[in-house]
């Protein structure tokens, strides 16, 4: 009677201050996660040549984006291992191994010689350590917005869990911040001689330091009460949820292209279909992206006052309606303003996804299930179009018909706005409210 007694007593509350603690804990951690995975776009400009010596700029960025895709493959495996891993052991274990394997993969490239060096060896390393990077990343986006939505208060959860993409972009933010330092301080024969190894290595000592900061994070509320509680098979469990899991796939799909378009791709479009400088297409990418930031909290939190089914309706109809003219306009501008008042007009339109999905799927599934169910199918969809968006982006440029990526992306993201139509409105009908 007294052990009963003790398992359904509820935990006493955290103050604002603890809440904002593990959040933060866990989104320095999610911060250096992100930048490991995006220094690789930001520097391949650089690298490519290091590791595929043959063939013009656009052979040798294909290949580059190859690989990038390639990390995405091991995302869904990332997503479905360490999903269950969180869901059986804990965010707080989850979130430690994740950031912990990206440090490896940072590791991987930053060491390996070039092809002139071991040949065939070198892209052959480059592969697998984007492979260990892509597991981890699978693994931290469905953990790491299941944490942050759990730690969050009912109230401000589209808030708390907007600081997922806040992190994520300041990530990208400091490859590009680290990008530019390097562009002012080394020459580009440097740069693309040894100087592409530096951001790696400074990922790997971060990781180290991300790590330290994760094991003071609490566990959530919602793990702790749930994990004496016996569980079947997480996947079949899953499997109980199809509605849900489509969902995500649904509300994913449009979202997650639309934001590597305009993100880790749009730095290479401006220079290689553009015709802009490198120097200039990275602080571009800057500028927007800084912006682009600031907007997922305000987004977030005006999500908890009006709904999270408006701001996804909003994104899907402005993107549908937008995309091709903005893609279009971009192929001709002139100059810098120019390129940076369409790239931010397209990212506040993306912002009504990104601010948002995190906690649409965390609170779409019920605690023993949440991470599996938002990780597994998130990096399943991320998989097939966000990994594959800058590869396709390039391969419709390799055969002449660019206009036609314009087009892809813009039915994509029209196929998520009918999952946003009929979809219910998870502010209201939220299964972390049941629990």
């Amino acid at each position: 009677m007294d052990n009963s007694s003790t398992l359904i007593t509820p935990a006493v509350p955290r103050t604002t201050s603890q809440r904002l603690k593990s959040i933060f804990s866990g989104s320095v951690g999610n911060l250096v996660e992100w930048y490991d995975w995006y220094v690789y776009a930001a520097f391949s400009l650089y690298f490519a040549k290091a590791f595929f010596p043959q063939g013009d700029m656009t052979a040798q960025l294909l290949n580059t984006a190859a690989i990038f895709a390639v990390g995405f493959l091991m995302r869904p495996i990332g997503g479905w291992l360490m999903g269950i891993y969180a869901d059986r052991k804990g965010r707080k274990a989850a979130l430690l191994l994740s950031v912990l394997m990206m440090c490896g993969g940072s590791l991987i490239i930053a060491l390996t010689p070039g092809y002139e060096t071991i040949g065939v060896a070198a892209p052959i390393l480059l592969v697998l350590a984007r492979l260990l990077q892509g597991l981890s990343v699978g693994g931290e986006y469905g953990t790491s917005a299941t944490y942050l939505s759990e730690m969050a208060t009912k109230e401000q959860r589209g808030f708390y869990s907007s600081f997922q993409y806040v992190t994520l972009i300041s990530g990208q933010l400091i490859a590009l911040g680290v990008l530019i330092a390097l562009q002012q301080t080394l020459s580009t024969e440097q740069l693309e001689s040894w100087g592409w190894r530096v951001p790696f290595f400074i990922g790997a000592f971060c990781a180290v330091a991300a790590l330290y900061l994760r094991r003071g994070m609490e566990e959530t509320e919602s793990f702790t009460q749930k994990k004496d509680k016996p569980k079947e098979s997480l996947l079949r469990t899953l499997l109980r949820y199809p509605k849900e899991v489509l969902t995500v796939v649904g509300l994913t799909m449009g979202g997650t292209l639309a934001f590597y378009t305009y993100t880790t791709y749009m730095q290479k479009y401006l220079v290689n279909s553009v015709g802009m400088s490198k120097n200039d297409s990275t602080m571009i990418s800057a500028a927007t992206l800084f912006l682009f930031m600031l907007l997922q909290p305000i987004i977030g939190a005006l999500s908890d006052k009006i709904g999270r089914r408006p701001i996804l309706i909003a994104f899907g109809v402005l993107g549908t309606l937008f995309t091709y003219p903005i893609l279009s306009a971009l192929q001709g501008v002139q100059n810098w303003w120019d390129a940076f008042l369409l790239i931010m007009l397209a990212l506040i339109i993306v912002s009504g996804y990104t601010s948002i999905n995190a906690v649409v799927k965390a609170e779409l599934f019920p605690t023993e299930i949440r991470a599996l169910g938002v990780g597994l199918p998130y990096a399943l969809t991320v998989s097939i179009f966000g990994g594959t968006a800058e590869y396709l982006a390039l391969w419709f440029k390799s055969i002449g018909m660019e206009s036609g990526f314009y087009w892809y992306v813009t039915g994509c993201i029209a196929c998520s706005l009918l999952v946003y139509v009929f979809m219910k409105d998870t502010r209201h009908h939220s299964r972390m409210d049941r629990d």
